[in-house]
């Protein structure tokens, strides 16, 4: 997977501010490919209720934003039944998980 534990936190963090502690993010395309290079980050995000299209586009802005690279945002309901488009692209997806912030001392 082409993405440090900072991207991770970052794009779990954003996810999560817009969408709710409930937010799930999945990693697809590209980017879990360690052989490529570039390319955008393809996530796939999952909510209840599902994002609405000025949320994905706040997601999109904050993390192209704070990331510096072109981000794809998909959305799906948890426990919804999922799109043509989002069942292929759950097939491959990486659940993306929050390091543990580390303390100072």
């Amino acid at each position: 997977m082409r993405l440090t534990p900072t991207q991770i936190n970052t794009i779990n963090s954003t996810a999560q501010a817009v969408l709710g502690e409930g937010a799930r993010v999945w990693l697809y395309g590209s980017r879990l490919d360690d052989d490529r290079r570039g390319g955008d980050i393809d996530l796939l995000i999952e909510s209840v209720p599902k994002a609405s299209v000025m949320d994905k586009a706040r997601i999109k802005y904050q993390l192209e934003t704070a990331l510096a690279l072109p981000v794809d945002v998909l959305a799906a309901a948890i426990g919804g039944e999922p799109s043509t488009f989002e069942a292929i692209a759950r097939k491959k997806a990486v659940l993306l998980r929050q390091e543990p912030s580390k303390e100072l001392g």
